[in-house]
Order: structure tokens, then sequence, then C-alpha cells
């Protein structure tokens, strides 16, 4: 067990800091809801970013500034936390036309670097003229007022996407580890913020920082868990959110039970797009002929592990490398090379292998290793590198609802979805730290409103393993004719820009930079 937890905790950042995964008293009326509390906007007072964030930006020069915002909203004037956020400007100030705030993903993925980011992969030259990119370390993450559980290498706990269960009493041995987990985050919030981390109060800030620019409204682009953040900003502030994309979508303004589960579906709905590759590669990679093959390795393959691991890798984390190399493409050779290494019979080469790709998940957060000590020994108690992340993942998620705590709801789930979804359902539907988590949510999920304006354009690929085409379906239902929905034939994790369809770039660039927005849904063929 701790050789796996070391061999694997690099590969549990990646999908704990970039997928979806998210609200303080209820307002009871207009003036209250939109958090700005009636004062006068902040002076912002841009500077060098820290030094971290520098070096990841390179080769783009980003500037840095600190906004104040109330910790909890239901008493603006009481303590105010900090949050970070960055600028990529505009050098064209006759096409400028605002700010555009972005999020990609987590919770709890740092956002400083994402305006490089975006550039990097080919923002068009049309929309950084038309804004300022904003990002942002939202509360809880990073160089804002940070939460952190204080997790470490040797904790039992190692990745917020729950683990495979083989079988009901590996159910029962993840509760416990859960409840473990849930139980150190309460000991640690010391200072009480972590109940305050919530999906409606990170709105509540987003038009906080619109408000401190000078701005009189605020596009937003979000991704994954972005695409929660994104629909609750625009229910909560109509008025004031201008043009917003959603991207890759939950489905709603939290990731709940229901929202966690389909990553089973969207596993299945995907992996058939890598089963066709690695056919097509057989005399290459040697795991199948044809589609069907490579399925039945995926499954001869897990349970072999489950029976007799090799090097520290059993079937659980194998089944986790196999989700997350699902998110792109370009994750697909060093996928199928990471499963050749394991039927070779060198776990080690296969973790490290699976460190290498860099599946489109969290955007910027770096290779699957990223953040790891790597597979040598550590001291006891050495505080592991992603537990700021892990921790207000944890904070969002469960404060933004009220999950069950009676574990025979997960036995059940897990049954269930290992029939319904085979290649991962058993995974997604197992215990979290939500269920036994100390704070009660203090106002129930924003209500995602189709009364406002026609403002919202969702982007989704129609074959998503975290985030299928689902999501964006029921977003799209509540938001009515606020909205329209632009799917494209393709397979992975993000859409505009980070996808590079060519019919979902022009429609995303048209709508930010001219305001053109598709008149009805939108269907995008592959490229």
């Amino acid at each position: 067990m701790e050789r796996r937890r070391k061999l694997g905790r690099g590969l549990a950042l990646l999908l704990t800091i970039g997928l979806v995964g998210a609200s303080a008293a209820v307002p009871a009326a207009a003036e209250d809801q939109d958090g700005t509390g009636g004062g006068p906007a902040a002076q912002v007072e841009w500077g060098e970013c820290p030094a971290d964030v520098v070096a990841q930006a390179q080769p783009h020069v980003l500037t840095c500034a600190t906004v104040s915002v109330p910790l909890d909203y239901a008493e603006p004037d009481g303590e105010q936390i900090d949050v970070m956020i960055s600028r990529l400007a505009s050098t064209n100030p006759a096409e400028r036309r605002g700010i555009l705030l972005l999020n990609p993903g987590g919770p709890g993925s740092a956002g400083l670097d994402f305006p490089a980011v975006l550039k990097s992969r080919g923002m068009p030259d049309s929309v950084l003229d038309a804004y300022d990119l904003i990002g942002m370390d939202t509360r809880g993450v990073g160089h804002s007022t940070p939460v952190d559980c204080k997790f470490t290498m040797d904790d039992a706990y190692f990745s917020n996407v729950p683990p495979y269960a083989v079988d009901d009493a590996a159910v029962l041995v993840n509760a416990d580890v859960a409840r473990s987990a849930a139980e150190q985050c309460a000991r640690n919030d010391t200072e009480g913020h972590m109940q305050h981390v919530t999906t409606a109060n990170i709105a509540r800030d987003l038009d906080r920082v619109r408000a401190a620019l000078g701005e009189d409204k605020a596009s937003f682009l979000g991704y994954s868990y972005g695409s929660a953040l994104g629909a609750a900003y625009a229910s909560l502030f109509p008025e004031t959110s201008d043009r917003v994309i959603i991207d890759s979508n939950v489905g709603d303004t939290a990731l709940d039970r229901e929202g966690l589960r389909r990553f089973g579906l969207g596993t299945e709905q995907t992996f058939p797009d890598f089963a066709r590759w690695a056919a097509k590669r057989h005399a290459a990679y040697g795991l199948g002929r044809t589609p069907a093959q490579v399925r039945a390795t995926y499954f001869e393959t897990a349970e072999r592990l489950d029976q007799s691991p090799v090097e520290g890798l059993d079937g659980t984390l194998f089944r986790f490398v196999s989700f997350a190399g699902l998110y792109g493409e370009s994750s697909y050779a060093g996928l199928a090379q990471t499963w050749q290494s394991v039927r070779n019979g060198d776990g080690e080469a296969a973790l490290r292998l699976a460190e290498t790709f860099r599946p489109d998940i969290g955007f910027g957060a770096g290779p699957v290793g990223a953040g790891t000590v790597g597979v040598g020994a550590t001291a006891a108690g050495e505080p592991w590198p992603a537990s700021n992340a892990w921790s207000a993942y944890l904070a969002v998620t469960c404060n933004d609802v009220d999950w069950s705590e009676n574990v025979d709801t997960y036995r059940e789930a897990v049954a269930e979805d290992r029939q319904r979804y085979p290649l991962y359902g058993a995974a997604t539907a197992n215990v979290t730290p939500c269920a036994f988590w100390s704070n009660e949510p203090v106002e129930p999920p924003v209500r995602i409103t189709d009364e406002g304006p026609r403002n919202v354009l969702i982007m989704q690929n129609r074959r998503d393993p975290a985030t299928p085409h689902l999501g964006a379906e029921l977003a799209r239902e509540k938001f009515g004719e606020r909205a329209r929905l632009v799917s494209v034939d393709g397979s992975g994790h993000g859409v505009y820009v980070i996808g590079g369809n060519a019919c979902a770039l022009n429609a995303g660039t048209a709508y930010l930079v001219d305001g053109e927005m598709p008149r009805r849904d939108q269907s995008c063929r592959a490229d």
C-alpha cells in the first residue's frame, strides 16, 4: 500500500486539480445576492507576480494584484480574505472591450498562470486584443488565502477521485479512509475558513474583482469545474456578466454525487476512441487487433493486477492511469506505452511513463506527475505538495451540496455502476470524504436561471471522460433561451482553444469578439 501511494500520488494530482468537480447564508434579495456589499470599488495595484507564477507563465509576462473579499458574504463588513489575480493585458487599446475572467477547472486549480497557458495554446489575437485576460487563484487556493487539510505523503488518502472498489469490502475500507480524511480537514481548519469556500462565494468574488477593476461588466471563460462556476456567475449576476463561455460541462453549479458518477458514463463513451487508436497500432503496442480486443486487454490486465500487483502498481492504479489517459488524444501514445510496461511486468516504468504524458485536464496544471517527489523513499509525515489543491477541492465539493452520510448508499451505487459502467463506474460511485464532512452546507447550490440576457455559450465534446455530453445538455435545458450549445464530434476534455476543432474555435471567437451567438444549437464535425 505504501509503495503504491508513493508511485501514484503524482497521478492523483493530475485528476484532483483539473477535474470538475462547486454557497454563505442564502441571499434574501437581489442587492444582497450580488455580494458587493454596496461599498466602493477597491484600488487594484498591479505588480510583479510570485516567482512560481512567473516561471510557469514564461515566456509571457503577467502582472498580479490582490483583491480583498468578505470571508462570509452574509457579513460583508466582517473578516476579509485575499484573492490574488493575474493579468495578461490587451496591447491594442482601440480594440479592447473589457476583461475576460478565466477558470481552468478543479475545484482547487491554481489559475494565475492560465492567461499565459491559453495564449501559448493559441488563443486568437482578436481575443487577446479585445480583453485583458484575468487569471485567479480562487479563494482557498495557492496565493489567495489558502485552506489546508495538511495531507502528507504517508496518509492513506491519496486521491480526490475515489479509488476503484474491486468488491463490496473495498467500499468499506475506502469509507474508513474517507472518514479519516474528513476528520483531518476538520482538525486543521483552525480559522474556520473552510466552510466559506464554495462555488457561490467564488462567483461573488468574481463580481468583486470586476468591480475592483472598474468594469461595468465582465466576460467569463471556464473549463470543467469552471463550467459550474460560470453557470453560478451568470445566474447570480445576469446584469454584470457579459459574454460567458462554459466548456466541458458539469451540468449544474456544483459537482454532486450524480455528477461524479457521470465520470463512469464518460469513460465508457470515450474509451472506444482510444481502443480504435490502439487497434490500428497493434503491431507497435500489441494491445489488440480490434477495439474489442483492446477493451478485453484492459479488463484482463486490471483483474490480473487486482490479484498480483506489479512493483507497487495494482488494478486500482492501472484503472486510474487509464482514465487519465482518455483526456486527449495527445495522451494516447503515453497510455499505450504504460500498458506495455505493465504487461511486461515493470510497474515502476509504467508509472514513470504515465507521469510524462499530459492529458488536457486542469489546463496548465502540469504533466501527470506534477508535484510528485518521485518513487524513492520519503520521510514519515512529509507534506504532500498537492495538499492545498486537494483541500480546496474537498471544501468546495463537500460544502456545495449535502452528501449522503449512509455508507450503504455508496455500496449500492458501486454495485450498480460496476454493471452499468464496468470500465470505471466502481470508482466514481465510491465513498468520498464529503460523506463525513463536519460542516453542513450554509446555503443551497446556486440555481441556474433562465431569466436574463442570452449570454451563455455552452461548448462540449460529444465524448469526454469526466464531463460527458449529458452535462452540457443539462446546462442547456436549465439556461433555456439564455444559452446556445456547440457540440463537437470530438474526444477529450476541453473544446475552445484547448481542443483544436476549427468550427468550435471559430464559434467561440466570434462570440467573444463580435458577440455573435449561434442562432440555434450547433454541431461541429470532427476536423
